[in-house]
């Protein structure tokens, strides 16, 4: 997975991807779109991998989309929304709601975590919403910018920033187009850690490694899926569901292992069957 806008490393259980475009602050292009989602296949796959961290190059997270390919549009140009369809991913959601152009995060079956590093405008907004969690640096700067492009809420961010931040802070972020820093980020319930620049990988990496090295890799895929298709159930239907993957879990490799560390007082030793 070497590619040229999202690189990846991977090592003790963490894949790292880092949108690659700094001296364009990471802005979004097709060819972005295209690597990141394959390379999320790809760790969503890889049975090494048991957390992912998105992150960006340089001194921000992704300033959104390409301004060349906003003027292109603007001339006249058909936008381009194709994009590759993707199998499944075993343990992965099957709704279809998550095969979207961009709501395929959900459908990976790995905890996926947003370390925004700087300005995340735009498309660079909505990405971190589709990942399990956001941890923010202290420098970084958030807005929609939709408004002040004559855009409307694109790729479904009226879905799910009222989801996090309730209906009028919604309203508020994507109708004004605001700027907002980490804080008043955090106290939205947007981000849910602020942690100093210099700090942000090495906390988002030690939380990364804590998953990685102490919880099932199959219950958090699991759980995943219960959480992000609860949005589409009634109280009813995610009861029903839950007592049978509780079921299927009694039968595990996982849940074997995750009652015999607790009793021999030893380190977990997870293998995600």
């Amino acid at each position: 997975m070497a590619n040229q806008t999202v690189l990846c490393d991977i090592g003790e259980g963490i894949c790292t991807l880092t949108l690659n475009r700094p001296d364009r602050l990471n802005a979004w292009t097709a060819e972005m779109h295209s690597e990141l989602k394959d390379a999320l296949y790809q760790a969503g796959a890889d049975p090494d991998v048991r957390v992912i961290i998105l992150t960006g190059a340089g001194r921000g997270f992704c300033a959104g989309a390409d301004m060349g390919g906003l003027q292109a549009i603007g001339g006249g140009a058909s936008p381009d929304r194709k994009t590759k369809t993707q199998a499944g991913l075993p343990g992965g959601s099957t709704l279809a709601e998550f095969r979207m152009p961009y709501s395929y995060f959900p459908a990976i079956p790995k905890f996926i975590i947003s370390a925004i590093n700087g300005p995340a405008a735009g498309l660079g907004f909505i990405i971190p919403l589709y990942t399990d969690l956001r941890f923010a640096a202290e420098s970084a700067v958030f807005t929609t910018s939709f408004a002040q492009r004559g855009l409307i809420a694109e790729h479904g961010v009226s879905w799910l920033l009222p989801r996090l931040v309730g209906q009028s802070a919604a309203l508020d972020l994507l109708c004004s187009a605001r700027k907002i820093r980490a804080p008043e980020a955090l106290s939205l319930g947007l981000v849910s850690r602020v942690i100093p620049d210099d700090k942000l990988m090495a906390e988002t990496r030690a939380y990364a490694r804590l998953m990685a090295d102490t919880v099932s890799p199959r219950s958090v895929a699991v759980m995943k899926r219960q959480v992000w298709e609860a949005a589409f159930q009634s109280l009813a239907e995610a009861t029903t569901q839950a007592n049978h993957e509780m079921e299927l879990s009694f039968q595990t490799a996982d849940f074997k292992e995750g009652v015999a560390h607790f009793l021999e007082k030893r380190a977990a030793r997870f293998t995600g069957r």
